[in-house]
């Protein structure tokens, strides 16, 4: 056991056998079970929400989530010798959800939409609301036009640069039509509603952070026993927003399949039912090139000099898997640009 880890664990009323290093963590063996040690950067007054949150759960029968462990004077977070700030959180002896495994993502959507139906309500921590995605689609048009211009004025150009202004034009008609969407929809209502009455998302629900546990049975309800991790990223905001970011997570790795995606969204609404305004939602946030503007933003902010293969790769597949997208978009919510 590392001597931080020793001094941290220390601060917690728990008697740890051994350690092995994960992603970005530490596990612990414990006497109370498969622990996660982890450095967190979030606000510390986000904590107490995060905490409370996981406790409601577990109060309402949703006990598979990685519940805050306090430390031995009660605090939620323990503090290293050098300053460093870290959660220890109850952890389980499971795998990541395979998105190859359509069974796995169709469980995944419909605990999505259990989750969802407990996570609204008013706390006495409440937790911030979200962005307004108006405001943000105002700020990613711009930030992609600053992107052109500066491309611009480069001489000589690479593949990179070659590659992003030969597609701009077909790639901002998206982005502005997602905007025009938008402006024409009842978005403004739910999300005011949303954040009104305290109805949170997960804030990062994708196949990493859904673990699939051992002793699945075929003749239960669940056919998969799931557990939801790392939920510190959540906030107000409307809900079906984790619908999406899961749906398209899967969809840019699975090819915009129709089928699969239709019956992500059955699995959902079968739980939770999707209303008009909350499915028109979903259509305007997959009308917005996300992939295309990340890799634009990643390489403005990035060491021009030297353009990893890595983000060629990318910004040629958020360009190619357009059409796919497109075909998409077209059965599933009958929208043509």
């Amino acid at each position: 056991m590392q001597e931080y880890e020793l001094n941290v664990l220390e601060q917690y009323d728990v008697e740890v056998s051994g350690t092995r290093k994960t992603r970005g963590a530490v596990l612990c063996d414990s006497d109370q079970g498969l622990l996660l040690l982890k450095e967190v950067k979030v606000s510390e007054k986000r904590i107490p929400a995060l905490y409370e949150l996981h406790e409601y759960l577990k109060e309402q029968g949703y006990t598979r989530t990685d519940r805050i462990i306090r430390t031995k004077e009660g605090k939620y977070l323990a503090v290293s010798e050098d300053g460093g700030q870290y959660l220890l959180k109850n952890w389980f002896q499971g795998r990541e959800c395979d998105i190859k495994k359509p069974a796995e993502l169709l469980a995944a959507s419909g605990n999505l939409a259990r989750l969802h139906m407990l996570m609204c309500r008013r706390f006495e921590h409440g937790a911030a609301p979200g962005a307004h995605l108006g405001e943000e689609y105002m700020r990613h048009n711009r930030e992609l036009k600053k992107v052109r211009r500066f491309m611009r004025g480069i001489s000589p150009k690479g593949e990179f640069e070659s590659a992003f202004l030969k597609y701009f034009e077909q790639m901002y008609q998206w982005a502005d039509g997602a905007a025009s969407e938008l402006e024409k929809s009842a978005y403004d209502k739910i999300y005011r509603d949303s954040v009104e009455r305290g109805c949170m998302t997960h804030g990062e629900y994708n196949y990493h952070n859904i673990l699939i546990l051992p002793g699945e049975n075929s003749h239960r309800r669940e056919p998969y026993q799931i557990a939801v991790t790392n939920f510190e990223k959540f906030k107000r905001d409307v809900q079906v927003e984790d619908l999406y970011y899961f749906l398209r997570k899967v969809m840019e790795k699975q090819g915009w399949k129709v089928r699969l995606g239709d019956n992500m969204l059955n699995a959902y609404s079968a739980i939770r039912p999707l209303s008009g305004d909350e499915i028109e939602y979903l259509k305007i946030r997959l009308i917005y090139p996300e992939k295309f503007w990340k890799v634009a933003n990643s390489y403005y902010h990035s060491n021009k000099a030297w353009i990893s293969a890595k983000s060629i790769e990318k910004l040629d597949m958020a360009i190619r898997q357009t059409e796919e997208k497109k075909r998409f978009l077209e059965e599933i919510f009958s929208f043509h640009l």
